[in-house]
């Protein structure tokens, strides 16, 4: 299978030179000339516009930001949808709205396209060992097909469903995880007015039955979501808002852990 994949930064950029480094043919884009630079050491091919890379690929990867991207990438002038062949993927591996994901299958299905939605979990390092988490949302059969790309790079790689259904796990993973950083915090500092130091304190829960990789985070940036804020505030307060208007639009009241997630955010000094 032929692979083009957009979208290389600190977790795409390791997810791509997974695919190259497992033996696929493999086309890059990029917007910035720069970014393309750390795989010139590899037999990853260029491309100079989108619809280029989609003419040569069979599955097609996008791990741009946010929706907005995603559209552009795929709709726009010299977007991808434009230049796949009959038979091909498109691979959503960016955390967007799940009516995105929706919408670009609708647009594809009449050029017998497939569109599948694999937002991932994990980071560039898990990329990089091979162990990233792929939701995936979309046709049996073109997650099948997919599924051995994914595999360089993520396991487990969880089919979950229709199309969406792989956007909808991340945002819940995204929700609860936000949660989690206030309920964290709030112990850490409950624990330094009761006296005890935050650093022991933190070494003995994430010890413990309490531990979570939110605990893990605040531990290792010192006992404060600064650090978490500057690097990740922002997208988790896109993908709040997002789970938030999923739960809205199906007429559902969330209940304590979007609150929590609402206090990670005022801690991080911003609003939902």
């Amino acid at each position: 299978m032929r692979v083009g994949f957009i979208g290389l930064g600190s977790q795409g950029g390791p997810m791509a030179r997974r695919i190259v480094e497992g033996g696929f043919p493999t086309t890059l884009w990029a917007r910035r000339a720069a970014s393309l630079e750390p795989y010139a050491d590899t037999a990853a091919e260029i491309a100079d516009s989108p619809a280029a890379l989609a003419a040569a690929s069979d599955l097609v990867c996008l791990c741009v930001v946010g929706d907005d991207d995603v559209r552009e990438v795929a709709t726009g002038p010299d977007g991808v949808l434009a230049a796949m062949a009959a038979g091909s993927i498109l691979a959503v591996h960016s955390t967007v709205h799940p009516d995105t994901c929706r919408a670009l299958a609708e647009l594809a299905a009449p050029r017998d396209i497939s569109v599948i939605d694999a937002p991932v979990s994990g980071g560039g390092p898990a990329a990089s060992a091979g162990k990233l988490l792929v939701m995936v949302g979309g046709a049996k059969e073109a997650v099948e097909r997919a599924r051995p790309v994914f595999e360089t790079y993520a396991s487990p790689v969880v089919h979950l469903g229709e199309i969406g259904s792989g956007q909808s796990a991340k945002l819940l993973n995204n929700l609860l995880f936000t949660a989690n950083l206030a309920t964290a915090h709030g112990a850490l500092r409950l624990g330094a007015d009761l006296g005890l130091d935050p650093g022991r304190l933190g070494e003995v829960i994430t010890h413990g039955t309490a531990d979570s990789f939110a605990l893990g985070r605040i531990v290792a940036a010192g006992g404060t979501l600064d650090r978490l804020a500057a690097h990740a505030g922002d997208l988790l307060r896109k993908d709040v808002g997002l789970v938030a208007a999923l739960a809205e639009a199906a007429g559902l009241t969330p209940g304590i852990e979007l609150g929590a997630a609402d206090a990670t955010l005022a801690l991080m000094r911003r609003e939902r």
